[in-house]
């Protein structure tokens, strides 16, 4: 019998240049794409970021994970892009998969697909670096300019406001 190799994990992420900005009555934070970082805002991190994102747990929604390795039925194993895509649109043929990766406070994680909540919206997670498991955000918007371009998981998942004050307007009206 041959032996499987197991493939090193490697989750999606998008590259942003930008800066993850906070404001100082608030503990939400918002991604900012554009040349400057306004002057009124909380400079949290700045530079190349990595977005990626976690699939919240099913009856826990405030714990997700971000998937680097799916173990399927009979030894397949499945990393990046085609991790992502299984458990998108096929993971509900395999409950028992299971989902290796780092939770959204950046422990190593285990989880079965039939306990992954994938009704709800991803959580957006910024990460300083490529390495890092920790995530440096959790943005609630992205500040950019219209014809700014942004990965598709990123304007699909995230609301995006034109300016500081259009995100800090949204974001006290929700506290």
């Amino acid at each position: 019998m041959s032996k499987t190799s197991i493939p090193e994990r490697s989750p999606i992420g998008d590259v942003v240049d930008g800066a993850i900005i906070g404001l100082e009555d608030s503990t939400q934070t918002a991604l900012f794409v554009g040349s400057d970082v306004p002057a009124n805002s909380i400079l949290i991190a700045r530079g190349t970021l990595i977005v990626r994102y976690g699939i919240r747990y099913l009856g826990k929604p405030h714990l997700s994970i971000v998937p680097g390795l799916v173990a399927i039925d009979y030894g397949t194993f499945l990393t990046g892009e085609e991790a992502w895509e299984f458990l998108i649109k096929r993971s509900n043929l395999y409950p028992r998969a299971e989902v290796f990766g780092y939770r959204n406070d950046g422990h190593d994680e285990m989880m079965t697909v039939k306990t992954l909540d994938l009704a709800q919206p991803f959580e957006a997670l910024v990460y300083s670096n490529a390495t890092t498991t920790i995530p440096t955000a959790r943005p609630s918007g992205v500040i950019s300019e219209a014809n700014t371009p942004l990965p598709l998981r990123v304007a699909e998942l995230l609301p995006q406001y034109a300016t500081l004050e259009a995100w800090r307007k949204a974001v006290t009206d929700h506290e």
